[in-house]
């Protein structure tokens, strides 16, 4: 299965396709044929799709040969989660292909494998806190060890201090989370630069995992209102 992986969740963006193998170990069954990355922080809207047009170019394909479309669903930036989503809603729509939604912190998880090792995958979410979720690595397969939520770095650190183990930090938000955990005496280290930041690689790795859908049950992960709604809510809208 050829799979066409997307992920614009933040500010790097990036495209893949991977030939998805079967299931396996997290890796394994999924081959990298060729990967876009950029962190020059331009819009979305202009790079996603041209960087997935020119990547499917160098590599002799058509969009016909994709058999799924996957995107990071989210949590992360609204206005890049919905790019995402919506563009690979279409892509897939258009040619009554499947499309695998997957989260964005699993993603980034599934691409730090470590041995015998918790990984903490952090992402900016303003306002003192992080879109977080918490897996651990053991005998060579990951286990979720939370949902994806928005917290305070002052709950992330009360629950870090009592797994007793180092963390391994990935996502946007790693170097701010690091400069808090180490402040409040939580052992912790950021992933390698390669391996610290949403890729379109850990959505091809998640979306082995997945059940497909159809591109019309698609819908973003966004873990809490905009501030757009927060302030309707507030003036009770």
């Amino acid at each position: 299965m050829i799979v066409l992986a997307m992920e614009s969740s933040a500010k790097p963006a990036s495209v893949a396709v991977c030939s998805l193998e079967g299931a396996s170990p997290p890796g394994c069954g999924c081959r990298l044929l060729g990967q876009y990355f950029q962190n020059s922080e331009l819009t979305h809207s202009r790079t996603l799709l041209s960087m997935a047009e020119n990547l499917l170019s160098n590599l002799d394909m058509a969009l016909s040969d994709i058999d799924l479309f996957a995107v990071s669903s989210g949590p992360g930036s609204f206005t890049g989660v919905r790019i995402g989503v919506s563009a690979a809603k279409g892509l897939a729509w258009g040619l009554d292909k499947p499309v695998c939604g997957v989260s964005t912190l699993e993603a980034m998880a599934l691409q730090t494998p470590e041995a015998e090792a918790f990984v903490c995958a952090v992402m900016d979410a303003r306002r003192s806190q992080v879109y977080n979720a918490l897996f651990e690595w053991r005998d060579g397969t990951m286990s979720r060890l939370c949902d994806d939520r928005a917290i305070s770095l002052e709950d992330l650190a009360c629950e870090l201090r009592d797994f007793g183990t180092p963390c391994c930090l990935v996502g946007d938000g790693a170097e701010l989370s690091y400069e808090y955990l180490g402040a409040a005496g939580i052992p912790c280290r950021i992933a390698p630069t390669l391996l610290r930041y949403q890729t379109a690689y850990g959505v091809a790795l998640s979306s082995a995992h997945a059940a497909p859908i159809p591109a019309v049950e698609l819908e973003p992960s966004y873990l809490r209102p905009s501030q757009a709604e927060r302030e309707h809510a507030a003036k009770g809208l």
